[in-house]
């Protein structure tokens, strides 16, 4: 009885930590992105709210919290209202399962550095990415707007696309390392990580995940030139703020996923694991911030494309050369 109410405030305890560590981090993010795209235009980005603007995410929380919270007369009122926080909600789950540093030993007790280390974590994964979708696209349908429905039905279709080869470019990691497990993707990088041993499927994975956060040159679920700003045209106030913030908490989670699966886990020489894994997700949030003040924004016939032509072939060529070499290998 005693272990299992350790185990239950540990368990707790991380998930408290997790918590604020994502959303201090997701603020941030926005300020980061901010202040690099300025750097990037030739201009300095906030620098008002106390020293360099570090304080600007706490404005822009208070400035949200004091909008009204308007939902439209004909909207779906229900929906309307719990879409943000589904969107939200699919994204803070998946972290339950990543993996973030080795197991610490504390008083001769071994406490893993994972919420719940599950044996079956890349379905985990694929599985929860696939349910943030409907928060879009309830948002969208929602809302009864014919701008809102458009950006919705685009997520819809953007996403479904492309998480099909995100899926198939995870198998060949599966074959390799010959578990489902995150913990065991990671060990199996020891020596390389699979961006170098599995170069293809890290290019197709991370392209996919640039379509999964919805961000320039995938962001045609938010084009406002067409659709003025998309599937949450009608929200304001807070629930815009769940949306928003959603996008970066995403980013956050798929640079940590893709330091699982790609860039070797928190492996690294000389530095603490919690610095190495920590400093990979952070520079892929950087390439992230890159890419959008660097390319144009897709046609959406050139992104559907791009995804059912190029990209799932691809994918699936790389699996059977996997598949092909493993089977010589080890025949």
């Amino acid at each position: 009885m005693m272990a299992d109410a350790v185990t239950l405030i540990l368990i707790v305890i991380k998930l408290v930590l997790i918590l604020a560590v994502i959303l201090t981090m997701a603020a941030y993010l926005v300020l980061a992105e901010r202040k690099i795209l300025g750097r990037m235009q030739l201009r300095h980005g906030p620098n008002r709210v106390g020293p360099f603007g570090i304080l600007q995410p706490l404005a822009d929380l208070i400035k949200l919290i004091c909008k009204e919270d308007f939902v439209p007369r004909h909207a779906n009122r229900l929906m309307f209202l719990l879409a943000p926080s589904l969107t939200v909600i699919t994204v803070l789950l998946i972290f339950a399962a990543v993996p973030f540093a080795p197991p610490l030993t504390i008083l001769g007790r071994k406490i893993p550095m994972v919420v719940c280390d599950l044996n079956v974590g890349v379905l985990f994964f694929i599985g929860l990415s696939s349910l943030s979708v409907y928060g879009v696209t309830f948002g969208g349908w929602a809302s009864n707007s014919k701008y809102a429905m458009l950006g919705g039905i685009r997520a819809t279709a953007q996403l479904i696309s492309y998480e099909l080869p995100m899926g198939l470019a995870l198998v060949p990691l599966v074959l390799v390392a010959g578990s489902f497990s995150l913990t065991d993707i990671v060990n199996a990088q020891r020596t390389l990580p699979f961006a170098v041993t599995q170069p293809l499927a890290f290019l197709i994975f991370f392209t996919c995940i640039l379509a999964e956060t919805k961000r320039i040159p995938f962001d045609l679920p938010e084009a406002e030139n067409e659709l003025v700003a998309g599937y949450h045209t009608e929200y304001s106030g807070l629930r815009f703020g769940l949306f928003f913030v959603g996008e970066y908490i995403n980013m956050a989670l798929l640079g940590s996923v893709t330091t699982v699966f790609f860039l070797g886990g928190w492996h690294g020489p000389l530095l603490p694991p919690i610095v190495w894994f920590l400093a990979k997700v952070l520079g892929l949030c950087f390439i992230f911030i890159w890419i959008r003040g660097t390319l144009p924004r897709f046609r959406y016939d050139q992104l559907m494309r791009f995804g059912w032509q190029v990209l799932i072939p691809l994918s699936l060529l790389n699996l059977l050369i996997t598949g092909g070499v493993l089977l010589w290998l080890r025949g």
